[in-house]
């Protein structure tokens, strides 16, 4: 569903409430987003994904202490909940029924690739297990549930990192089969990267996360977030002696609050042999400049839970004041009617001519665009590799739609422009492309 060019950009934004936020929540998310939900012509979206937690949090507590410390960080920052659409996602009744929906769309072989899944399988396998040891269908199944999130309110933009960017094209292609089968009803979403953005290392120099246990706390008390970082591990290079910058896990979270010049004198200390408690606590001073009035804030919300409550109840009607009339569009569209309300004509004649199709796109983790040969059900058949041009794309596109009867030629022509595809996967293919070409014989000759 393509929006118009003056129709505000719509971007998406959530948080799994599954531990205390952390400093890297803050540089990574929370405080981009916040930045970007004051931008002119932007429509933000946030909410606490309560529904992802339970994949991978059992204890209730937990999860009800995590979603009230994180609506109140987001509030602290500065999040005006007047300006977005703040919800808690189980709030919103239409979220799991296009989960199911977009469950009915979703080829098995596209959640088997998911990273989550595949990554558990390799550590079960590694340890000697059965594959699917310890996996739940609520983890198998996230990426629909994703899907869901993003598509209900037809988000143009959603934030994530890298590693979370096959998310957004699984959305994508959830939205563009629903779209196929049952006419043109979600905007096709699209990752926003900025490389801009820090991801934060722990106190072990990895990545911050609370699977590893080396965050800290964004709003810690002062004594504790100074413990804290007199943690963060250095090498054994004594005062005097000049240090790197590169790989420094103290010099990386000074880089991402600090400004150009504050940089640049840290990294002329390091040079010059700064000793590590020293520049320990030039880190703590900097943090604690931007943390402590936020703080203050947190502080006051956090006693107030009644408050954040009634907050995210504003914004769940504000959020299901769209939700729940798309959903009763989209319940008509797959067939869940009232009975005694005329069939809808349009619908089975678009149903029987559905037809294959090609779908173009580019990949914003690489720049390259790519083509999908899909079958009359949205299901991708054929998947090229990356061009460096949408004209190359194109082009490839156009032999193959030429080659009709001999498209077994054509892929075999083409074999290093597409991914590999197995003997029935080709017949497929070839009957797709030859149900294609005689598809558009009948139009032109029509």
């Amino acid at each position: 569903m393509a929006s118009s060019s003056s129709a505000p950009l719509r971007v998406l934004t959530g948080i799994t409430p599954s531990g205390t936020p952390h400093l890297g929540n803050y540089v990574g998310s929370i405080r981009h987003s916040v930045r970007q939900s004051v931008a002119p012509g932007v429509e933000s979206f946030f909410f606490l994904a309560d529904y992802h937690a339970l994949i991978k949090v059992q204890d209730p507590a937990l999860i009800q202490r995590s979603t009230l410390e994180i609506a109140a960080s987001w509030l602290a920052c500065g999040l005006d909940p007047e300006r977005v659409t703040f919800y808690r996602q189980s709030d919103i009744a239409a979220i799991p029924e296009l989960t199911w929906f977009l469950t009915c769309v979703t080829g098995k072989g596209v959640l088997n690739r998911a990273h989550a899944y595949k990554a558990q399988l390799d550590k079960n396998i590694a340890k000697g297990e059965d594959p699917d040891a310890d996996v739940t269908a609520g983890l198998f199944m996230y990426p629909v549930l994703m899907g869901a999130d993003i598509l209900m309110f037809n988000a143009h933009k959603v934030p994530v990192g890298r590693d979370q960017v096959q998310h957004i094209e699984m959305a994508r292609d959830m939205a563009q089969r629903f779209n196929h089968q049952y006419g043109e009803h979600f905007t096709l979403p699209e990752a926003e990267i900025d490389d801009a953005v820090a991801t934060l290392p722990g106190l072990d120099g990895r990545k911050m996360s609370k699977s590893y246990g080396n965050t800290i706390p964004l709003f810690a008390s002062r004594a504790y977030l100074q413990k804290q970082i007199a943690s963060i591990v250095t090498d054994s290079r004594a005062p005097g002696e000049p240090k790197e910058t590169e790989g420094s896990a103290l010099f990386q979270i000074y880089q991402a609050f600090a400004d150009a010049d504050e940089t640049q004198m840290l990294r002329k200390a390091y040079a010059d042999g700064i000793g590590w408690g020293d520049a320990k606590q030039l880190l703590f001073e900097r943090i604690e400049v931007e943390v402590a009035p936020l703080r203050k804030r947190y502080e006051a919300l956090m006693s107030e839970p009644a408050e954040i409550e009634r907050i995210l109840l504003i914004g769940a009607e504000k959020a299901s004041a769209l939700s729940q009339p798309f959903m009763t569009r989209l319940r008509h569209a797959v067939g869940l009617r009232n009975l005694a309300a005329g069939r809808d004509k349009g619908s089975a004649k678009a149903a029987k001519v559905a037809k294959p199709s090609f779908k173009q796109y580019r990949e914003r983790g690489d720049g390259l665009f790519y083509f999908k040969l899909l079958d009359a059900r949205g299901e991708t058949l054929l998947q090229s590799r990356g061009f460096a041009s949408p004209q190359e794309a194109g082009r490839t596109i156009a032999v193959l739609q030429a080659e009709r009867g001999a498209a077994l030629a054509a892929l075999a022509a083409l074999a290093e422009q597409l991914e590999p595809i197995d003997t029935e996967q080709t017949r497929a293919v070839t009957e797709a492309l030859e149900a294609l070409a005689e598809a558009t014989t009948t139009t032109d000759g029509s």
